[in-house]
């Protein structure tokens, strides 16, 4: 039953041409347009197209076009399930027969939670103890174990979750390393290029909350192929700022800091080995925001879109509304990527 719309959703068999023979291989390289392409046939009887929405009276005040994809509204309150589905479905049956497993803060979790009962398989979510409650209680509403781990003492999740897989034979799926989460992400990426190209938009700078970078890299193959005139740029908190620093870098560096951020859902200490190529290869430069910022955006959103966002997926927003003067484009696309937050947090941003 999906819980969303109350409304039974049968999983559709997956092309076998979509298949490769090797999970590892399917599961553990860099992707590519066809991919992505593959991912939209098989979930776009299954994922909610999200509209991509503008207000007048924004444009006036900010002095630019903007446009919001209001990925908050999607199956599991973000983007996530994107990924999600496209990962489960591409599995065989032999293979979902083992379980999944996932390691997240909350919104991969919840969606390969869902995306696992919808598929009848078991899922296995491994989260931090200081996950936001919510994520951790809607996880465990959709039907997976939830295993809580020490984030802040310095548990490290990929050691723990690999051992649970191994233990159980389940097959992992991670947040945004992993071939056909990325492009599952991308489908984003197609439906803004069809749905700006219809609006008339040509040219345009696409800003991406970015964690990983999973989805900033399917969107950027996507634009790529699509809507070539479309400049992806990543989006991140200003103390979590690897992947920026990585692209004028040209290397993948860390994060080694004490400083927290209210903005968990992008919070990562480096950019993903296979998100990396493709962001080295398709994105010049990205953008840094304060918690503040966040927290202004996700005001701006509630009230000029009436839309509710997280803090982590309103970071997009937050960089179009306080780094106009670096974007040069008349036209701005920002995903406002999950909407998964509590009531105080919201409270506190709209205040």
């Amino acid at each position: 039953m999906n819980l969303l719309s109350g409304k039974l959703i049968t999983p559709q068999a997956t092309d076998s041409r979509d298949h490769r023979p090797s999970m590892t291989i399917d599961f553990e390289r860099v992707p590519d347009i066809h991919d992505v392409q593959a991912a939209y046939r098989r979930v776009q009887s299954v994922v909610r197209k999200t509209p991509l929405l503008e207000n007048p009276l924004l444009n006036k005040s900010i002095g630019k076009r903007i446009l919001v994809k209001a990925e908050c509204l999607q199956v599991t309150g973000a983007f996530k399930f994107r990924g999600a589905w496209s990962a489960l479905s591409s599995l065989s049956d032999e293979e979902r027969s083992h379980g999944v497993l996932a390691y997240s803060s909350g919104n991969h979790a919840q969606a390969v939670a869902y995306a696992a009962a919808l598929h009848n398989t078991a899922a296995t979510i491994v989260m931090p103890q200081d996950a936001p409650a919510l994520k951790i209680a809607n996880t465990e509403k959709y039907g997976a174990e939830v295993i809580l781990y020490d984030r802040a003492g310095g548990e490290d999740r990929e050691a723990l979750g690999l051992a649970i897989a191994k233990e159980r034979g389940s097959v992992l799926i991670k947040p945004y390393d992993n071939t056909q989460v990325i492009a599952g992400q991308g489908t984003c990426g197609l439906e803004i290029a069809q749905q700006a190209t219809q609006l008339g938009v040509e040219e345009a700078e696409v800003l991406v909350c970015c964690g990983g970078g999973g989805l900033t890299a399917g969107i950027a193959l996507a634009m790529a192929s699509e809507a070539p005139g479309y400049r992806v740029k990543p989006v991140e908190p200003e103390h979590y700022d690897d992947v920026v620093r990585s692209l004028v870098s040209g290397n993948r560096e860390s994060v080694s800091t004490t400083e927290t951020s209210i903005c968990d859902a992008v919070v990562t200490p480096s950019p993903g080995a296979l998100t990396f190529p493709i962001l080295k290869s398709l994105c010049t430069h990205g953008y840094t925001v304060s918690d503040q910022q966040a927290l202004n955006a996700m005001k701006v959103a509630t009230e000029a879109f009436k839309l509710t966002a997280e803090p982590g997926g309103a970071v997009a927003l937050a960089a179009a509304l306080n780094h106009t003067d670096q974007i040069n484009a008349d036209t701005v696309i920002c995903v406002l990527s999950g909407g998964n937050v509590d009531a105080a947090m919201l409270a506190k941003a709209c205040g």
